[in-house]
């Protein structure tokens, strides 16, 4: 792989900010940082896109938010919604979860309408708004097994999403012991989303990605975009 630079590293990185107890300071803080270092985006929930919107207005980085985060349960029309307005509000990039409990039934055609109906809300709202607007889709991997991701991948790619996300960082998954295991991104299965989507869309990591070290492991296992609360760290250690 050849060397990434700090500017090229910059513009894969979402600058995240998904905290229940974040406020107007918060999304400052963040949206500050974000022009200084040149970060694709910051992603906030979706109650802060229009003041994230007005606070990055004329600048580069994007407005990134979240649809039925983070459990993926809301109905698919209730996505759609969230999304047609959140780009109405400014936002760029939609990050959606996906319906968890149809992919672990194998109901594939199901997920694939739940991906659709964001895919399709957001760029009829886009062409409302006269920008286009990126649709990526989180599988929340560390409930699905390998054939899970792989068909979720697949459904993801027929609806028209522009990428595959691994994770919410939100997860609370547990062993047969009731022990609770990593919930975040892993380096084995970004290679497999990244096999599986081939070059044509967009593979996102997020979810305990907090140093340089693992923003490198999952670049060379195939993301093109990570998303991390660590972005001012890694800049630094890169």
């Amino acid at each position: 792989m050849n060397a990434i630079t700090k500017e090229e590293l910059a513009k894969m990185i979402d600058h995240t900010q998904l905290s229940p107890l974040a406020g107007r300071k918060d999304i400052e803080k963040i949206c500050s940082e974000a022009k200084k270092y040149g970060f694709a985006s910051v992603c906030v929930n979706p109650v802060h896109v229009a003041l994230a919107a007005s606070l990055l207005a004329g600048s580069d980085v994007k407005v990134c938010t979240v649809v039925g985060f983070p459990l993926g349960a809301d109905a698919a029309e209730d996505k759609a919604f969230q999304a047609e307005n959140a780009v109405k509000n400014g936002a760029g990039e939609i990050d959606m979860v996906i319906d968890i409990g149809a992919a672990k039934e194998g109901r594939f055609d199901d997920l694939e309408r739940d991906i659709s109906c964001v895919v399709q809300a957001v760029r009829e709202a886009g062409k409302k708004v006269q920008h286009s607007t990126l649709v990526k889709v989180i599988l929340e991997t560390c409930y699905l097994s390998d054939e899970e991701i792989v068909e979720a991948c697949k459904s993801a790619k027929k609806a028209g999403a522009d990428f595959v996300k691994t994770s919410t960082g939100f997860g609370s998954p547990k062993d047969k012991d009731g022990r609770s295991v990593f919930n975040g991104a892993c380096a084995r299965v970004v290679r497999l989303m990244r096999q599986t989507v081939g070059q044509d869309m967009g593979v996102k990591a997020s979810g305990g990605i907090r140093s340089a070290e693992t923003a490198r492991e999952m670049i060379e296992a195939g993301a093109n975009r990570i998303g991390t609360s660590s972005g001012l760290k890694i800049m630094e250690e890169w």
